[in-house]
């Protein structure tokens, strides 16, 4: 079935190649030109090699944004503004120099206090960094500090309990999803250009969605390593909350390990937008039969209608994702948050109580310890999800989805501090488009294309096969010019 009738409507030479970029680009008046908050990193990282700004200049502009900024959005749990300044006098010469940006506070920064969303880690301080965490000061960004991030990263609402809620530049009163909300809040209201963040279940795309922003989690293994967790499988990948795709395009290209190293085909430095036709999937409907809000059916169809606007071939299908592999992933996250608290007790003497940890992770210990008979199995069908997955596919190049059931909710509505199962219930109802990618290890991008009746954003995803992410990117980049959502900027921006 068609959507719609077609009537209905590593550093020279790649920082020479993002100096083009920022140039062809670069088509704005002369007072847009002059205000850093609407420049993306590409072109910021461009004028700061080209001498028209020095990099100094970029992180105090930024600096004097966090400061009027965040106390409306609460997005910035660790400042660290001093040492900020410190680095821009001589920033490290990669691809990204001398841009700045945030890295989410579930991962360390050797001598910077790291709170993992959580009261039990208060005055933390890591004493080294991962290899992913590395790379990304390698190219040259700027940390301005730490961004919020519910405890652990458990939850796909931003409110912790140890600094409160995030809000959504859009509307202070609504979430700005999780877990990387803050990075996405810092993206969207013109701090930063770009923020560190991460993915183990729709940590970047859920977001993106949310804040208006890019967010796509990568294929397996693309990265470096950011963190290890002791997991039997791996599902969480790092990667940036952006404004632009050309930001994403150019962050991937500088990030992503050697084909021999990643198993991947590479991706490349992505300039140019998609210019062949692609076989597109179309689902709305929800994996666990959760009703899908009216707005986000709608602006899914929108975007399928988008995309055969653009010569692309676009086809109603389903997903097959149900409540087994809900059930599976729901364990899988518990075992991660039993790791985390057992560890804690085990590093400090103490036993885990509701002063250190919040309900729903304590929660999610007793639903691991409930059920652990049922752990090996559930991660052997995870593991088989991969190829189920691939299968899955059958002729499409891609598949659009929502990314959420409704926009972006109130803040508290997602808060889980009651009874566990009507809070896993609440929370997986609200998402359950994105854990797929991250138990087959496949990559998906989340553009914001579409705004609700309230002026909040609603996301499109966009997934494709296995190591894919050239494809998608393309892809985003056609929409993006037809489309263009940089224009759009929230209540609350720079």
């Amino acid at each position: 079935m068609r959507v719609s009738r077609r009537n209905f409507i590593q550093t020279s030479s790649m920082g020479a190649a993002l100096t083009a970029m920022g140039g062809a680009c670069a088509q704005r008046d002369q007072a847009e030109a002059t205000d850093l908050a609407r420049l993306d990193a590409v072109e910021t990282a461009s004028r700061i090699r080209g001498g028209e700004i020095s990099a100094i200049e970029a992180v105090e502009a930024a600096i004097d944004r966090a400061e009027r900024i965040n106390p409306q959005i609460n997005a910035i749990v660790t400042p660290t503004f001093d040492k900020a300044r410190v680095d821009a006098v001589d920033p490290r010469a990669g691809v990204f120099g001398g841009v700045p940006s945030f890295v989410k506070d579930l991962d360390d920064v050797v001598g910077v206090p790291t709170g993992y969303g959580s009261r039990a880690f208060s005055g933390f301080i890591g004493a080294k960094q991962s290899p992913f965490i590395n790379a990304f000061f390698d190219k040259g960004f700027v940390s301005l500090g730490k961004s919020a991030t519910p405890e652990f990263g458990l939850t796909a609402t931003t409110e912790p309990l140890s600094s409160g809620p995030a809000r959504n530049p859009w509307n202070p009163a609504h979430s700005t999803g999780g877990s990387s909300g803050g990075a996405a809040a810092l993206v969207a209201s013109g701090v930063v250009p770009v923020a560190h963040a991460s993915d183990g279940g729709g940590s970047i795309r859920i977001p993106a969605s949310s804040c208006g922003t890019v967010g796509l989690k990568v294929s397996r293994g693309r990265y470096p390593a950011f963190r290890e967790d002791g997991a039997p499988i791996s599902i969480a990948a790092p990667g940036v909350e952006s404004r632009t795709v050309r930001d994403t395009a150019a962050f991937i290209a500088a990030m992503e390990l050697p084909s021999d190293v990643s198993g991947l085909p590479p991706v490349g430095l992505v300039t140019l937008p998609l210019n062949r036709p692609l076989r597109i999937g179309l689902y709305t409907d929800s994996p666990l039969g959760t009703e899908v809000d009216p707005q986000i059916v709608a602006a899914i169809n929108d975007a399928g209608a988008l995309c055969e606007s653009l010569g692309h071939d676009v086809e109603f299908t389903s997903f097959p994702v149900g409540a087994q592999m809900s059930a599976d992933f729901t364990l899988y996250w518990a075992f991660i948050a039993r790791t985390v608290v057992r560890n804690w007790e085990q590093g400090t003497g103490l036993a885990a109580t509701d002063q250190a940890f919040e309900p729903f992770t304590l929660g999610l210990v007793q639903h691991f310890e409930n059920n652990v008979a049922e752990f090996e199995a559930a991660i052997g069908r995870l593991i088989q999800f991969e190829m189920q997955y691939e299968e899955a596919f059958g002729d499409f190049d891609v598949m659009l989805s929502p990314v959420t059931t409704a926009p972006p909710p109130k803040i508290g509505e997602l808060r889980i501090d009651g009874e566990f199962q009507a809070a896993m219930a609440t929370l997986s109802g609200f998402a359950q488009f994105t854990p797929p990618h991250n138990v087959s290890g496949a990559p998906a991008i989340s553009l914001p294309l579409a705004w609700s009746s309230e002026g909040l954003p609603i996301g499109a995803l966009f997934a494709a096969r296995m190591g894919q992410e050239r494809l998608l990117l393309e892809l985003a980049m056609s929409l993006e010019e037809a489309r263009p959502w940089t224009a759009n900027r929230p209540p609350i921006y720079g």
